[in-house]
């Protein structure tokens, strides 16, 4: 597991969590102080449970099990509830299994980089997005629960940071050479319609362009 310390768990930044996933680790555990019990105005703790959600959901996006990702919240004095929370996950990570090789993941380690990097990519983007169209006013952890579990949640998720997952990847896969449709398609496990569209997206933006002589995809 990856154990970064730092003072507030609102400073758990959402690409530090997917740094550790890109450098190999099985699992991420992020610690914070009780909800609504936090030494700051900012009440930061809701800002490490709105990045854990989201990367879940980055995570079960690109395939992995996102109980790889744990957050617990507790005070100074539950020395003995960390040791146990940890133990257990640690316990349940080492039964999920080797990162991409475990329960239901069958993933290329170069590949399975691959997205975790550019997902971690994004990150900036998917903070604006998160602050524009995904921030609660109400600071309680039912209204957390409710929105991020919600299909208004799914639906913004596939609607802003899945298709941006999507060309991040593909302008990934262009770096190292120039791919036809169905090569993008079969290498990241997406229908070539799907590609299709990111590819007049991209080349929208002026990220992508047609090599005619080799009647393929390559970066502009």
């Amino acid at each position: 597991m990856r154990l970064i310390r730092v003072m507030c768990s609102g400073r758990v930044d959402l690409e530090f969590i997917l740094r550790a996933f890109v450098n190999g680790q099985d699992g991420v555990f992020v610690g914070g102080c009780k909800l609504d019990e936090c030494n700051y105005v900012t009440h930061g703790n809701y800002d490490a449970l709105a990045n854990v959600y989201i990367a879940k959901k980055i995570l079960a996006t690109i395939g992995l099990n996102p109980e790889r990702l744990k957050l617990q919240f507790m005070s100074g004095a539950d020395g003995n509830l960390l040791a146990e929370v940890t133990d257990a996950f640690s316990e349940a990570v080492k039964a999920i299994g080797p990162l991409g090789k475990g329960d239901g993941e069958e993933a290329d380690a170069k590949m399975l980089k691959l997205k975790l990097e550019a997902a971690q990519k994004i990150v900036p983007y998917i903070r604006l997005v998160e602050r524009e169209r995904m921030r609660i006013p109400q600071k309680s952890k039912a209204a957390y629960e409710a929105f991020y579990t919600s299909d208004q949640f799914n639906a913004l998720f596939d609607e802003l940071i899945v298709s941006k997952m999507a060309i991040s990847q593909i302008t990934a896969l262009l770096k190292e050479k120039a791919l036809s449709t169905g090569e993008i398609a079969a290498s990241l496990g997406l229908n070539p319609s799907e590609v299709s569209r990111h590819i007049n997206n991209s080349s929208r933006y002026g990220f992508v362009r047609y090599d005619v002589e080799q009647k393929c995809y390559a970066l502009a």
